[in-house]
């Protein structure tokens, strides 16, 4: 393996102690500064051209990158795009677009400036907003990285009531964050929700909300021609069964969650108020 496709294989970034573990010495490390194939970034650290912008400034800063800027390299799922640096320093001085995490105690990424997967949530519930915070841990609970006994015991006392309320919210089951923050929305509102349900002649649906109303959460595969299909029989299904069906996307329980919650209380507040019923079909020859 070449020392540029080494580099590739760890976004771009090497420590000198990684390079030499892998066969490579210090005569071709030089030839290849040399050529310009790469360079030094500082003592012990070497990067290729195509460097990851956030590994190279953790490495420049000697530390560790955490929180929402660490999720990436775990697959955790974020709400919105990183646009400042969160990184556990040993030194901690102030620097412009970085937020300060504190110190790491919990084994880091293996070969990547980066902290692991358990700090990074640590970090991330006392940092981040709750939805955003409660979407990294979902993902690492789904991911099985760590467990919800393991986070609350590392959050006793009563200053950290918060943080293990958020870890209350995770699912035992959760396919996208959608889920998790719809399950939370509706919760919050009162409601006797059900995730993954499954509806005698329906199958297995997202959200069933008060044994009646199900809700479904579309992600971009809905879109496809033999979804729609297969979504519009599963609605038919569920009206015969006697129960409505609502769907909701992205946008919807991202950024207008209180509109789409508000549209269930106000189906469900309709049905008891008679609006979807009684009605008798009576069969025989249109009226003259």
């Amino acid at each position: 393996m070449s020392i540029n496709n080494f580099l590739r294989s760890r976004h771009g970034a090497a420590t000198t102690t990684s390079l030499y573990a892998a066969g490579f010495s210090r005569r071709s490390l030089a030839k290849a500064v040399r050529s310009g194939r790469i360079s030094r970034l500082h003592r012990g650290v070497y990067v290729s051209k195509a460097a990851d912008p956030d590994i190279v400034a953790a490495f420049r800063a000697n530390g560790k990158l955490t929180c929402v800027s660490a999720a990436r390299f775990y697959g955790l799922w974020t709400l919105h795009d990183v646009k400042d640096l969160h990184l556990s320093c040993t030194t901690g001085l102030a620097r412009r677009r970085i937020v300060h995490h504190g110190q790491c105690i919990h084994p880091d990424h293996p070969y990547l400036p980066v902290a692991g997967v358990a700090d990074v949530l640590l970090h991330a519930m006392r940092c981040l907003p709750e939805l955003e915070a409660l979407v990294m841990v979902q993902s690492a609970v789904s991911q099985a990285l760590l467990t919800t006994k393991f986070l609350d015991s590392k959050m006793k006392g009563n200053r950290n009531g918060k943080l293990r309320a958020l870890v209350n919210l995770v699912l035992p089951r959760a396919d996208s964050l959608l889920e998790v923050l719809a399950h939370t929305h509706f919760r919050r509102a009162g409601l006797r929700v059900q995730m993954h349900a499954d509806v005698p002649g329906v199958g297995e649906v997202d959200c069933l909300i008060e044994d009646w109303l199900i809700v479904e959460l579309d992600g971009s595969t809905h879109f496809e021609p033999k979804q729609v299909k297969k979504d519009h029989y599963r609605n038919n299904a569920s009206i015969r069964g006697g129960r409505l069906s609502l769907h909701y996307y992205y946008a919807d329980v991202v950024y207008h969650p209180q509109r789409m919650v508000d549209e269930v209380l106000q189906v469900l507040e309709n049905r008891e108020a008679g609006l979807f019923g009684p009605y008798r079909y009576i069969a025989g020859p249109p009226p003259s």
